[in-house]
């Protein structure tokens, strides 16, 4: 992952202002600490910084990036996995570099904003058109890297990566929507992906096909292998990120990776000592052959952590925080061992309804129009949370079941074979076991491929969440409790656990004023902070836009007993609070 900060329209040439910018993106240097990078445009009609991590062409691939002539620049973030493939489908350029982000600059040159649609990846960027003073930016369809959007009080249009790079500059800003270009030529933001499972009255209808999802799951893994550095894969023993391993252990052989880095896969898991997570990634990774590192931590070091997660995570939000820490602890470890991309597991709970209140689906259009919302919701919590654990120690996550055609591929899949019938023997998640249940060439053990999901405290270790609540109750009195409401008038925390994430989290991001308008939200002295209205269905109740939904929330709650519900699968194993309805 990279950083990212961009500023539009300023028409300020003083020292201090870039100075200014440049202290901005070094807030971002824990993304991208192998280089940073600042263009200016011609009378400082805009800047933007590059923070980088170098994963595709290290050595000569810094930002920002330009066209063939220099004159369309680009500052971006993420991983575009057809670059090769779009240099040999389109018009011959010029390349300065090998890095896969620079197609974005002469695609555009070609087709103009109709480049967004044409990328396969994970991605935010910026881009400049110095011929006529124009710029886009842009966001993956599903949000898996992070964007923020702002405006300053003298006209200047921001974007950052994350928040922190603008609460103190913008007069207001707002989170980016995935799948959205913002144009500075036709004046704002529209969507530009909408696939039809996307609507929430569209109900597919094709028939379960184990081979096509298998093969459609095995391409998606392989292209995220696209590396020249080091890299490895999360692993918990779950089903998500076992058959990641295991697909990825068995077509690494074949890759250019593979002969610059070896051919046995890195694997990675943590938990407190003893805990389910770490026996069950241990027999997997025996049985796939990785080579794999076990990490272990304290609850008094995740105590320690705490305050460091909520300042890179960026929320308050109690299920983010409980599984952000143990993946914050890990990826320190993975980083020290010179490991800068790692594959995760995250979406597959929300494709296939792998949340245990799935069972309480009545029929197949309520099961779909679920996880059309989960999937919406996914950059509000597991995306960000992934994301944002990693980059906080300068380390890549790639998420192969939000690749886009795999997705195209299970979100078309009649409902009604991913609904679990207990009946029928079928748990949840079980079309995915079965398209990988292989009796010939086995990629998983029966058990394994079998295994049900943990919820969080089981999986990662027993005393994690108890350790958190303790902690809470040795800071927060009951009298503190007790006047939330005028202490925090908005989205007012309901537990100790929440008071205590809460005062962490305004050491960090301090406001002077609230609002319980949902269209206005936290300032830190200048700066306020919007909250777009119900966002794709559901209800946003947290200060960097990021999702708490409770039983009581929701304009749309869905008929005949499915709920809205927080869920929050990780890769490696630390599931989120599963609340099914009674």
């Amino acid at each position: 992952m990279c950083g990212i900060l961009a500023i539009l329209g300023a028409h300020e040439a003083s020292p201090a202002r870039r100075d200014r910018i440049l202290a901005l993106s070094r807030r971002l240097r824990h993304r991208g600490p192998d280089w940073s990078g600042l263009f200016v445009g011609q009378e400082n009609w805009c800047y933007l910084a590059h923070e980088r991590l170098a994963i595709i062409d290290p050595a000569s691939g810094d930002q920002p990036l330009y066209n063939g002539t220099k004159d369309i620049v680009v500052a971006a973030n993420g991983e575009i996995y057809n670059h090769e493939a779009l240099k040999k489908t389109t018009k011959p350029h010029q390349y300065h570099t090998q890095s896969d982000c620079e197609v974005i600059a002469h695609l555009y040159e070609d087709v103009g904003e109709e480049v967004v649609g044409m990328l396969d990846g994970m991605f935010s960027f910026v881009l400049v058109d110095n011929r006529d003073k124009s710029f886009i930016a842009a966001r993956d369809p599903i949000g898996i890297t992070p964007l923020y959007l702002g405006w300053g009080s003298d006209g200047s249009v921001w974007f950052a990566s994350e928040m922190k790079a603008l609460k103190d500059d913008c007069e207001r800003f707002e989170v980016f929507p995935p799948g959205h270009i913002y144009s500075s030529k036709n004046g704002g933001l529209r969507r530009y992906y909408n696939p039809p499972w996307f609507s929430e009255t569209y109900v597919p209808s094709t028939p379960f096909d184990a081979l096509a999802l298998r093969a459609a799951f095995e391409k998606a893994v392989v292209k995220r292998l696209m590396t020249d550095v080091p890299f490895g894969v999360l692993l918990s023993g779950g089903l998500d990120s076992s058959l990641v391993a295991a697909v990825a252990s068995r077509h690494l052989a074949n890759t250019k990776a593979a002969n610059i880095w070896g051919k046995q896969l890195h694997s990675f898991c943590v938990g407190l000592e003893g805990s389910p997570d770490l026996k069950a990634a241990r027999e997997v990774a025996s049985y796939i052959g990785t080579r794999h590192h076990e990490f272990n931590f304290t609850v008094q070091e995740g105590l320690d952590a705490l305050s460091e997660v909520i300042y890179h995570v960026e929320t308050y939000d109690v299920t983010t925080i409980r599984a952000s820490t143990p993946m914050f602890l890990m990826t320190r470890k993975i980083k020290a061992l010179g490991v800068k991309m790692v594959l995760s597991g995250e979406g597959s709970d929300e494709i296939f309804g792998g949340y245990l209140y799935f069972h309480k689906a009545p029929n197949k259009e309520e099961f779909h129009h679920e996880l059309v919302r989960k999937i919406k919701a996914l950059h509000l919590y597991d995306c960000q949370r992934a994301n944002k654990s990693t980059s906080a120690w300068g380390l890549e996550a790639r998420v192969p079941f939000l690749d886009k055609e795999f997705m195209d591929v299970a979100m078309a899949i009649d409902p009604a074979e991913k609904m679990i019938r207990k009946d029928q023997g079928r748990i949840e998640k079980w079309v995915m076991r079965k398209a990988f249940d292989d009796e010939e060439n086995p990629y998983l053990p029966k058990h394994i491929l079998y295994r049900q999901k943990e919820q969080f405290s089981d999986g990662v270790g027993y005393s994690w969440i108890d350790g958190l609540k303790e902690n809470a109750e040795r800071h927060v009195t009951d009298q503190m409790l007790k006047h939330a409401k005028h202490v925090y008038p908005f989205n007012t925390p309901l537990t100790k656990e929440a008071y205590y994430y809460r005062m962490i989290f305004e050491k960090h991001f301090p406001q002077v004023s609230l609002s319980p308008n949902p269209n206005l939200h936290f300032s830190s002295q200048q700066t306020r902070m919007k909250l777009p209205a119900p966002l794709m269905n559901i209800s946003l109740t947290h200060p960097c836009l990021y999702a708490a939904i409770r039983k009581d929330d929701g304009p749309r709650r869905p008929k005949r007993g499915v709920q809205h519900c927080r869920g929050g699968g990780v890769g490696q194993g630390m599931g989120g609070q599963l609340r099914p309805i009674r």
